[in-house]
């Protein structure tokens, strides 16, 4: 089992990542889950090298790699190749990340007008990204997305599949993930991140649950307040998450759209021609 999430790259965020437990783990090798310190950052480019290297050793051990998790990117990139975007001005870079959110889009609207309409004005991350390639470059990010290279999809036989479970029926399950990330455990999990004093940029403090019980623990919200607030992001997440694997896969990658749960879960295994986990 290959780790495709972004958030559970990282060794830090065990609890509030909902990494698979170390008895799970046990039942299998699982790769590139918790592997990176929260001061690492990993980036799309990063990710894809690690899993090309560690389904190259899953196929030299006759083994079948399965890939899981719900950062399409990570799994666009691996797939499809990246843009061979040069290394960022230092100085551009610390320019752009100084901006306020509100800045940021507007510089974008001036400077690269068909990024800024395609990117939400509160997506801070990919407005930076943008914003700092058209300055570092002289070229937009679209631009160089054209020359993709890289991707493995010519190179291996994929079995796709994209979970699209009933919305009522996930939300359910978001609630019920984010009660256990607010657990004695997820709290101290974060208390020990905050003491790391990571820049607020960094992705490992961005992650859905971290700001949260952040905020908790330095008491700007109550615990109901903070525990509403993450349930809230989580739904949020996971219907932009929902949105873009039922729109940008291939239209021929087969949608399963049924609670995967008792039988469900046999089906969902015969449609990639696997045998379920005993």
């Amino acid at each position: 089992m290959i780790n495709a999430d972004s958030a559970q790259v990282y060794r830090d965020l065990r609890i509030v990542s909902a990494r698979p437990s170390a008895a799970d783990e046990a039942r299998t090798p699982h790769r590139l889950y918790g592997y990176r310190d929260g001061a690492d950052a990993c980036s799309a480019a990063d990710w894809a090298a690690d899993a090309k290297a560690a389904i190259g050793d899953a196929h030299a051990a006759g083994k079948l790699p399965i890939l899981a998790g719900g950062t399409g990117l990570y799994i666009r990139t691996l797939i499809d190749g990246i843009a061979p975007v040069p290394e960022i001005d230092p100085a551009v870079r610390e320019a752009v990340r100084a901006l306020a959110v509100g800045e940021a889009h507007a510089a974008l609207l001036r400077e690269d007008r068909a990024a800024a309409a395609r990117i939400r004005p509160g997506d801070t991350t990919r407005t930076a990204r943008a914003l700092e390639v058209v300055r570092s470059t002289r070229r937009t990010l679209k631009a160089w997305q054209a020359e993709k290279v890289g991707g493995i999809g010519d190179d291996v036989a994929l079995r796709p599949l994209i979970l699209l479970s009933p919305r009522d029926w996930l939300h359910a399950r978001c609630d019920e993930r984010f009660e256990k990330i607010f657990s004695d455990e997820g709290i101290e999990e974060v208390r020990l991140l905050l003491r790391r004093s990571l820049p607020a940029l960094a992705p490992v403090m961005r992650a859905i649950g971290v700001r949260e019980i952040a905020a908790f623990l330095h008491g700007e919200m109550g615990r109901e307040a903070a525990l509403a607030a993450g349930k809230a992001a989580t739904r949020q997440y996971a219907k932009r998450q929902y949105t873009w694997f039922r729109r940008q896969p291939p239209a021929d990658w087969p949608r399963f759209e049924t609670a995967l749960e008792g039988e469900a879960i046999e089906r969902a295994f015969r449609m990639l021609q696997l045998s379920p986990p005993p």
